[in-house]
């Protein structure tokens, strides 16, 4: 007779995977996971005992199974290991959920166009909120500067100690290229920006669709999913899908403190709850100001960047 269910006991002990490969995932596509493994492109899925670990592009994995790289072959991730950085957002800024976009990123290039289309400096700061509050660096890119100047974009920026660079149709490339070099560089911006186009450039057989700019000035989407690449000479760029918005429901004052040391300390001496907007409020920042321990602009860009999170 076959056994009733529940006489053998289950075991709780899980196999310890001691032969699984270390790999990285490139890519995600509808709970299949790119992994490269021993310089091997692997196509994965997620084993039963990660939970609900997410996986993301730049995760780190253990993996095991088929890791032949055929086109029938499939692993399976066993393991996640710990994150060293993450590039979140929200849906919007209601939102409590947090969606992690890329794992052990390095930089957060904020890719904007001065033209074609005009530049969101909301999203651009809320990019910047990100990066800071995330542990990423960022770095600004500015493309189609033979449509329109850059001389305002980058003085906006120029107090938050951002570096930046510009290119053009045909040219700019060896500053970004160096930025780029030896480093996993996350790439985020509207659609229509030049994202895909500036990853062609460096990753010749990247092979990104790129497309124009609608006729109301916004970019048609032209990457669905995020890919990671590895550059030429050395490092990662991963090429994000065009955003609508940034939402930082998980960002609070204090977080974006954080990245502004000269205003840290000065923060102490604000009541509880304080949000470091204006002086009547209660805010010590202003006095703190006034006694030389920052400067008026750095505490003009750091309220900017505070008040990014509400107006997009």
């Amino acid at each position: 007779m076959r056994p009733g269910r529940g006489s053998r006991p289950r075991s709780k002990r899980r196999p310890s995977h001691a032969d699984a490969a270390d790999g990285i995932v490139t890519a995600v596509d509808r709970g299949r996971y790119g992994v490269l493994v021993n310089g091997r492109a692997v196509t994965a899925m997620r084993a039963r005992e990660l939970g609900r670990a997410g996986i993301v592009v730049g995760d780190h994995v253990r993996v095991v199974g088929d890791l032949g790289g055929g086109a029938d072959s499939l692993a399976r991730i066993v393991r996640r290991d710990e994150r060293e950085t993450v590039l979140r957002r929200t849906a919007d800024d209601d939102d409590p959920t947090e969606r992690v976009l890329v794992a052990n990123a390095d930089q957060l290039v904020i890719v904007a166009a001065l033209a074609d289309p005009d530049p969101s400096f909301g999203l651009i700061d809320r990019c910047l909120v990100a990066a800071l509050t995330d542990g990423l660096e960022p770095l600004l890119c500015l493309t189609k500067s033979d449509l329109a100047n850059a001389d305002d974009a980058l003085a906006r920026y120029a107090q938050l100690d951002v570096p930046a660079v510009v290119t053009a149709h045909g040219s700019g490339l060896e500053a970004l290229t160096e930025r780029l070099r030896d480093q996993v560089s996350v790439f985020v911006g509207h659609s229509g920006v030049g994202k895909s186009t500036l990853i062609n450039a460096l990753v010749p057989d990247a092979n990104r669709a790129t497309g124009a700019v609608t006729a109301i000035g916004k970019g048609r989407h032209t990457s669905s999913s995020a890919v990671a690449f590895p550059l030429p000479g050395g490092g990662w760029v991963v090429d994000t899908p065009g955003v609508r918005s940034f939402g930082l429901a998980h960002v609070g004052a204090d977080d974006l403190l954080w990245a502004f040391p000269d205003l840290e300390d000065g923060a102490v001496r604000c009541p509880p709850s304080c949000e470091h907007q204006q002086a009547a409020a209660g805010c010590e920042l202003d006095a703190w100001v006034r006694g030389g321990e920052s400067t008026a602009e750095r505490l003009v860009a750091f309220r900017r960047l505070l008040a990014s999170r509400a107006d997009l």
